[in-house]
């Protein structure tokens, strides 16, 4: 027996737990400065980039507009002296307009700026001098002769003065754009370094994880795995020591228990082993009986329809060329022997038909499908359409019966046994009367009967009646061959339900049967191998 020196290093003092809370702890100390680092350098890039998109060069283009009313104040000023048309005077007009919009627009745009609200304080002065001393005396003038009067040449020094400051202010904005255009860079500068630095730092957190997860989760498991194996290699006496945190030691301690375990128990289960080994080939030697007593019903039911039916068919049809060709030289006691020879040919026929039918049921028909009860009920009554109506049955039928899945020939067999079985043993005192219903039953199921007012069974032979070849009548009262509600016992159980007889019921006879969709194929085919062995 080997052992192993436990660890006793500062690493088993916590559990792999505790190590993992404390780095990621770590991990979110680190996240949350950096989240907030990050925060504030984002921030302040946004607010610059808002500044620039939305404030400064949305003003800078407002002065341009400024500027160009302006210069179409003093155009259309000067056409007006030269020519002395009104006309001339819709550009000053609406440049005054222009300005009057442009410098509000400035003034909301440059709010938290005075610098530059200086720069437009400057050009509206100057504008409203070049107005008040030029341009509003001489729109006044009645003719334009009367514009000589004016100061022309005053009138220039202060449009010059104008355009001076507006072209200042115009360089202040271009400053001020290029001013927030660098600030902007070196914030994204910054925003990229913080970011890189995180990642960074990320890493290097996910990089001292993983090698103290080798060291403290990776390598202790490996050791006890390999320890685990050995024992499982069959070395029971090799003895797995503790390693690694305290939880992986409890682990460890847990499988060495488990070990001690599996030694004590290890002579029980060769005993046991011995036992299922002799218990498994007794179930061989079932399953190959049960194969070999299958083969056998295979073919005695090729036989039955074949080899079997062959010779009643050659005595039935020779009997009949006996009578037809020497009928004449036979007396009434001949005949009537030929006519039993023929009627037990023919009956022979139909018992090994019915037979052959009863050990098909679950074994060679197997064609589920979804089907509705409706179509299978009206195919039998297409099939006993001539019996009913010479007795003058009545059928009263429900106006929907459900789908279910099964096999629709062996439904159809049902309701036309339950029904051929309820005309056929009828009051003699009234003609047939069927009741059929159908309700829902718990689980996923459907309750089903077939009432009839005819001579009845007594609650004695309840379960005698499904018995094969039980017949509670003589065959000269009532024909048949004793199959049918056998038949429909294992139609019945083949579909998951089961049938009986209501012994409450006394105006005639009642079958109660239900009918439920296998769930599982394995059920079917266990049924359907029970009902081969039975048959």
């Amino acid at each position: 027996m080997t052992t192993a020196t436990p660890n006793t290093g500062p690493a088993g003092r916590l559990t792999a737990r505790a190590w993992l809370q404390v780095v990621l702890a770590l991990m979110i100390l680190v996240v949350i400065v950096g989240a907030l680092a990050g925060a504030r350098v984002i921030a302040a890039t946004n607010r610059v980039t808002d500044r620039l998109v939305n404030e400064t060069q949305p003003a800078a283009a407002e002065a341009y507009r400024l500027e160009s009313a302006l210069v179409n104040q003093e155009t259309g000023l000067r056409g007006y002296a030269i020519a002395g048309d009104p006309r001339f005077l819709a550009p000053y007009t609406e440049g005054k307009q222009e300005e009057a919009r442009s410098a509000a627009r400035i003034r909301e745009l440059l709010a938290d700026r005075p610098g530059l609200l200086a720069d437009l304080d400057g050009v509206e002065r100057s504008a409203q001098q070049w107005r008040d001393g030029y341009a509003e005396p001489l729109v006044a003038a009645a003719t334009p002769a009367g514009s000589r009067a004016i100061d022309a040449v005053r009138g220039k020094e202060v449009f010059d003065e104008l355009r001076s400051r507006s072209d200042s202010q115009n360089r202040d904005l271009a400053a001020a754009i290029d001013g927030d255009r660098r600030e902007l860079d070196r914030m994204r500068t910054t925003r990229n370094v913080v970011l890189t630095g995180m990642v960074v730092v990320f890493l290097l957190a996910g990089v001292a994880l993983t090698i103290l997860l080798r060291r403290l989760v990776v390598r202790p498991l490996a050791y006890l795995q390999s320890a685990s194996l050995r024992v499982g290699q069959g070395d029971f006496d090799h003895r797995i020591s503790v390693r690694g945190p305290a939880d992986l030691a409890t682990v460890a301690a847990a499988v060495e228990s488990m070990r001690r375990r599996i030694v004590d128990e290890l002579a029980s289960a060769r005993a046991q082993e011995a036992m299922l080994a002799e218990q498994a080939a007794d179930l061989d030697a079932q399953t190959t009986e049960l194969r070999r007593s299958n083969a056998e019903l295979e073919q005695f039911a090729y036989v039955a329809s074949h080899d079997l039916q062959e010779p009643l068919r050659k005595v039935a049809s020779f009997c009949q060329l006996l009578e037809k060709r020497y009928g004449d030289r036979l007396d009434e006691r001949g005949k009537q022997y030929i006519d039993f020879a023929v009627d037990g040919a023919k009956r022979m026929q139909v018992l090994i038909n019915d037979l052959l039918t009863f050990s098909r049921v679950g074994r060679v028909t197997d064609h589920d499908e979804p089907t509705r009860l409706d179509q299978t009920l009206d195919k039998a009554l297409i099939n006993l359409a001539s019996t009913a109506e010479d007795t003058g049955a009545r059928i009263e039928r429900p106006d929907e019966l459900p789908e279910i899945t099964g096999d629709p020939t062996l439904l159809t067999m049902l309701w036309q046994n339950l029904i051929g079985n309820a005309i056929k043993f009828r009051s003699p005192d009234e003609p047939p009367v069927l009741c059929i219903t159908c309700e829902p039953q718990d689980p996923a199921g459907w309750l089903l009967s077939v009432s009839d007012n005819g001579i009845g069974i007594a609650p004695e032979f309840a379960e005698k009646v499904f018995v094969i070849f039980q017949r509670l009548h003589n065959r000269d009262e009532y024909s048949g061959t004793g199959i049918g509600l056998a038949l429909c016992k294992k139609i019945v159980e083949y579909h998951g339900g089961r049938i009986w007889i209501d012994p409450g019921y006394t105006e005639g006879t009642r079958f109660w049967f239900t009918l439920n969709t296998p769930a599982d194929d394995d059920i079917r085919a266990d049924e359907g191998a029970s009902s081969t062995t039975s048959a």
